[in-house]
């Protein structure tokens, strides 16, 4: 009886466990710290005695809202110069996944992601992240163009793993970020931490509403921050290049070139704490990272390739509009360059402008494109945007180039973003384009005799003149569980982009989409399937209709090794050279798995019907492939992808084409700074090996030497009655030295 008693005082006194609460829009009161933080990968007592915790995470993926598997604390202070954060992030240390890699390739790792709105309005923000080893990667995300990885920022980290979990610190400088010229700052912030198992668990400190399609709109907010050195100040980036280039010509012995010695100076100069001015003399443009091939074989139009030079990077959310009016790739070779980017209130502008020694020229046209190669131009681009509300906005953006020879293409257009409420919104863009041509028809030979806008316009460089429009409109939902778009695209014969990427116009299309996502929340198997229809129906200016589309989607995730699948169906018609092809199909599945931290793979499969161009028959095309990226060892990395694609005649006796590109990446990061790497790919199309190792050590983004090389090998006959075999046909050695001195 006493035992029973006992046990009843005893349950009476324990106190009850609390109910997690997750706490929507937080609010953070940050102090000044008065002790010197050294950024070592260790959380000292009294280093971060000053600083504001934040803490009681939400977990929102898978988990709607729940208490996470896992507990995270975060310290956040600042002194004159940094704003200081800490990461203490508790779990089993055998199963953090961690890799010392590369800046910007820890984001299949555990990681965290210091969100700062320093404007309040949802319309940008910075995304500053570590790793559990410390290794840097960082974001800039836009309203209108989502997430940008290839931005690039200064800011200081280092990360140990504990016998607790992961402990990761941060100073970030406030020269490295942008914000309003006020005493007090007050910032839109989140704390974010992922964790990949399984699933990709997402926890925050923000909690959120999945019905809200605005991401920063609910963050927290930090107040209390006073007297910070204003961002502004002048980066000063000499760099010298060194390069020496040989060929091998058919029957001719391999040829070595001078070695080309030069050297080229950029000077970034912060006017304010938002508006930055830069230069550069002689930039070199080359990248370290080749592009990766892509199948082109049945194409008619020119492929896109992302921008990767670094100085486009500063202000490239602004160069985002609906149309590609803005390809800062279209500068090809610049002699020299300069550009203005900034924020005043709630006004974004970006003006560049570049003199470009060899000039590439997108043609555009109604079922082709064709790329030509010009001489010296002069690029002129602005952007204007001006913040209306809560992701809602008006802008204004125009370019023009200048050929040294004759000829010029300017645009001027306006774009919007309408934010209804929280669900809808409406988007717009209209362009006005004018083109005055080369006259130079050596330039278009080949296809001088072609002509369009029904026949009132060559091709050819011939010096003709004439204007285009183009308009898009929108009203789209998102929400929760049902999202839908209405979109209109509409580009008239004889619009052109000089300064951006619009490979067709004479083209109106119309379509709608539409798409349920069901979650299952107690489901072992599946985390949620989300099927989706689209359909489309194309016109040229004539009022013919040219393509019929109708897609059913079914995408898929997974509680078994971060698992997800895109499974599609479609039946379509398509009219070329006024040659309707009718009842295409097409069938799609790719499937990407993690199973452990050592191994991420994936696979796609096409089959259906397509158009063969060059022979205007439908062929029964296949169209498959894979990859697998391997670490064995945290510092190596082994990417290996495989892409094939062939297409026979219905009755299968005839091969239009039949090819395939592989390609490895091999990594290893010897240390934090040193890296080495070395890219094999084969095009079977072109019958073209590619070798291009590299070594690289690397103090930040700006400061940085590398050295290396770039081999392509092709089957040759030294003479012509030799057997071809593989030879060395095109080499380049290159090294180049680059430092940041901030003054």
């Amino acid at each position: 009886m006493t035992r029973w008693l006992l046990l009843a005082l005893l349950l009476l006194a324990t106190p009850a466990l609390a109910e997690f609460v997750p706490v929507y829009h937080p609010e953070l009161e940050i102090r000044p710290t008065t002790r010197e933080i050294t950024i070592d990968g260790v959380l000292s007592d009294g280093e971060w005695a000053d600083a504001a915790l934040a803490d009681n995470f939400a977990e929102h993926g898978p988990g709607d809202q729940i208490q996470p598997p896992v507990d995270t604390k975060v310290y956040v202070t600042y002194d004159a110069d940094n704003f200081y954060v800490a990461y203490m992030c508790y779990d089993d240390p055998d199963k953090i996944r961690a890799s010392f890699c590369k800046r910007d390739r820890i984001f299949q790792d555990d990681y965290v992601i210091i969100c700062l709105d320093t404007y309040g309005d949802g319309a940008t923000a910075f995304e500053i992240s570590a790793n559990p080893y410390g290794i840097q990667g960082d974001l800039f995300y836009s309203a209108n163009g989502g997430e940008d990885i290839t931005y690039d920022m200064i800011f200081h980290t280092a990360g140990q793993i504990t016998e607790d979990g992961w402990v990761v610190e941060f100073a970030i400088p406030f020269n490295s970020l942008r914000f309003p010229d006020k005493e007090e700052q007050v910032w839109r912030a989140d704390f974010w931490r992922n964790s990949p198992r399984d699933v990709r668990y997402q926890m925050s400190w923000a909690a959120y509403d999945r019905d809200e399609s605005c991401w920063p709109c609910q963050w927290g907010t930090l107040r209390g921050l006073k007297g910070m050195s204003p961002p502004s100040g002048l980066e000063l980036i000499p760099a010298v290049v060194a390069q020496q280039s040989g060929e091998r010509k058919e029957g001719e012995d391999f040829k070595n070139g001078d070695v080309v010695t030069r050297g080229s100076f950029t000077g970034k100069y912060q006017v304010t704490s938002s508006v930055t001015l830069e230069g550069t003399v002689r930039p070199d443009f080359s990248q370290v990272e080749s592009d990766a091939a892509q199948i082109d074989v049945n194409s008619r139009f020119a492929l896109f390739y992302p921008e990767k030079r670094p100085f486009f990077m500063e202000g490239s959310d602004l160069f985002n509009t609906y149309f590609n009016a803005i390809y800062t790739r279209s500068i090809n070779d610049p002699t020299v360059a300069g550009k203005v980017t900034g924020r005043m209130a709630k006004t974004s502008f970006a003006v560049l402008s570049a003199l470009d020694r060899a000039t590439a020229i997108i043609l555009p046209f109604e079922e082709h494109s064709h790329y030509v190669g010009n001489g010296e131009s002069v690029s002129n681009v602005f952007r204007v945007k001006q913040e209306l509300a809560e992701q809602t906005w008006l802008g204004v953006v125009g370019t023009d180039r200048r050929y040294t020879d004759g000829g010029s293409g300017s645009l001027i257009g306006v774009d919007s973003r309408i934010r209804l409420d929280r669900n809808y919104a409406l988007e717009m863009q209209y362009l006005h384009s004018f083109t005055e041509e080369p006259t130079d028809t050596l330039l278009t030979e080949g296809f001088n005799d072609h002509v369009f806008d029904n026949g009132r316009y060559t091709e050819a460089f011939d010096g003709e003149s004439f204007d285009g429009q183009a308009l898009y409109a929108s009203f789209e939902r998102s929400g929760r569980r049902w999202s839908f778009d209405f979109d209109y695209w509409d580009r008239n014969p004889t619009f052109r982009a000089e300064n951006g990427f619009e490979t067709r116009n004479n083209r109106r299309t119309g379509s709608v989409s539409t798409s349920y996502l069901f979650r299952f929340e107690e489901s072992p198997v599946v985390e949620w399937l989300q099927p989706s229809v689209y359909a489309s129906r194309s016109w040229n200016h004539n009022d013919v209709k040219k393509d019929d589309l109708l897609r059913f989607t079914l995408q898929s995730r997974f509680r078994w090794a971060q698992s997800s699948s895109h499974i599609y169906y479609s039946e379509s018609s398509e009219r070329v050279d006024n040659t309707e092809f009718q009842d295409l199909w097409l069938a799609h599945f790719c499937a990407n798995f993690t199973p452990v931290k050592q191994i991420t793979f994936g696979a796609h499969f096409n089959y259906g019907d397509q158009v063969v161009y060059r022979e205007m028959e439908v062929g029964r095309q296949t169209d498959f492939g894979g990859w697998v990226d391997l670490k064995p060892w945290d510092r190596l990395l082994w990417e290996t992808s495989f892409s094939h694609s062939d297409s026979k005649s219905q009755a299968g006796d005839l091969t239009y084409f039949d090819g395939f590109v592989t390609r490895t990446r091999i990594s290893l990061q010897v240390t934090r700074e040193l890296s080495a790497r070395l890219i094999l790919q084969y095009d079977n199309f072109r019958e073209l090996w590619e070798a291009d190792p590299l070594i690289t050590y690397q103090l930040n983004p700006f400061s940085i030497f590398y050295v290396g090389s770039t081999r392509d090998y092709r089957q040759v006959s030294p003479n012509p009655q030799d057997t071809a075999t593989w030879q060395l046909a095109h080499r380049q050695y290159f090294l180049k030295f680059q430092y940041l001195f901030r003054v």
